[in-house]
């Protein structure tokens, strides 16, 4: 029994999600600029259009037709591939994301017994007919290595901010992309390890499998695992370049980082890039946790596509918006303590949550018990964190500052 590829449907889902994402992006860009003006107290882009809704386009057209400038110094060849790696990356990692209603694919089947066999297969293949004949959406369905295949591609757009710093032969470049490297590479640790107790819980890494997991189970994911989802979280941060983790473009000290020689389209597609990977690590966000399509009295199993594509876009916007805010809430971490907060806190963090969830679901207990266990190792840590330093070494850091002044 094999899967029916939807040739027609699979295409008809690629042109709206491209259509969709990029037409998304550029409007993402003006509420960043209004949430921004809010947050500011300002008003914001007011003068293109009604309420200012065409300064996206405006800005589109300007990003068109404004000159292609090609530095004498840059390295072309790698120069021009560096922004086509970070906006295909980006848009290449949502092939195996949800975005609308799905069904889990059927298991195969494990018989004991010639005899057992014989029935395990024929209702295996009638579940396989049935998924057959309903529509996913999803570009790629029952695709099982799933989120591992995101994430796979997710770690390639590192290579587009490297290529970028270093083929652009500039000092503040290069020094973006060796920042951008070791952050990206550190934080995809924790960020891998935290969906590790998820995929135990729902047997799989399959993206449709772990939202049937939720709606089955009938409590999202973040109700058992919230350390788990605040691990995530803060990786996705870092993974995405947002404040407080944009050490790679770190405007007051390298200018404009790894895309300091870079302009017009090309530029325009790094930054279209960065809004792809927040889109689709926020569809991520709502469907490890938060249930994917799911919620309870509005979008149920009898509701319509319709309702649940809703509220699938209405928790990804959620997530967008929180983006955004945090950006003008955190001030920029220095880089020591941004890897510190990678080595010393996240990874231990996803180690043990990891060891609660195995040790729960060997010893068959119920999956409430993650709650309470999650929230006394967040306060643990947290109490381990925040604890009182060494006065007489602070003392002595402080002795040496004064010493280097006065000299």
């Amino acid at each position: 029994m094999t899967y029916t590829f939807h040739f027609w449907t699979t295409l008809i889902f690629i042109a709206a999600v491209l259509g969709v994402i990029l037409g998304t992006c550029a409007y993402l860009i003006f509420l960043e600029r209004k949430i921004a003006a809010w947050v500011q107290d300002r008003i914001g882009p007011n003068r293109v259009g009604p309420w200012g809704l065409l300064q996206s386009v405006a800005d589109g057209l300007k990003f068109l037709l404004k000159e292609d400038i090609i530095p004498d110094h840059v390295d072309k060849l790698l120069y021009m591939l560096a922004p086509a790696v970070a906006l295909t990356t980006a848009l290449f990692a949502f092939v195996v994301v949800p975005f609308g209603p799905t069904t889990a694919p059927p298991s195969p089947p494990w018989p004991e017994t010639v005899s057992q066999a014989r029935d395990a297969q024929a209702k295996y293949g009638a579940e396989v007919e049935k998924y057959n004949e309903t529509t996913q959406f999803v570009i790629a369905p029952h695709v099982d290595i799933g989120i591992v295949l995101v994430f796979a591609i997710t770690s390639l757009a590192v290579y587009a901010i490297i290529l970028g710093g270093w083929s652009s032969n500039d000092k503040y470049s290069l020094m973006g992309g060796l920042r951008s490297s070791a952050q990206l590479v550190s934080y995809e640790i924790p960020l891998s390890m935290s969906v590790l107790g998820v995929a135990l819980m729902a047997g799989s890494v399959n993206l449709e499998r772990i939202i049937q997991q939720q709606t089955a189970g009938g409590a999202w994911n973040v109700f058992y695992q919230p350390l788990a989802f605040l691990l995530f979280l803060v990786s996705v941060f870092a993974e995405c370049n947002r404040l407080p983790f944009d050490l790679p473009e770190a405007e007051q000290e390298l200018v404009g980082g790894y895309h300091t020689e870079y302009s017009a389209l090309k530029f325009a597609l790094f930054f279209l890039g960065e809004y792809t990977h927040m889109v689709t690590t926020s569809f991520l966000l709502a469907i490890l946790f938060f249930g994917g399509w799911h919620f309870p009295g509005i979008a149920t199993a009898e509701s319509g596509p319709a309702i649940k594509v809703i509220v699938l876009a209405a928790k990804m916007a959620f997530f967008i918006v929180f983006y955004m805010l945090v950006r003008w809430t955190i001030p920029r971490f220095r880089f020591d303590q941004l890897m510190g907060l990678a080595w010393k806190v996240l990874i231990p963090l996803a180690l043990v949550n990891v060891a609660c969830v195995i040790a729960v679901r060997q010893l068959n207990w119920s999956l409430w018990v993650l709650l309470p266990v999650s929230i006394l190792v967040l306060l643990a840590a947290a109490a381990l964190t925040v604890r009182p330093r060494d006065k007489s070494a602070a003392q002595r850091r402080g002795s040496v500052l004064t010493e280097s002044v006065a000299r």
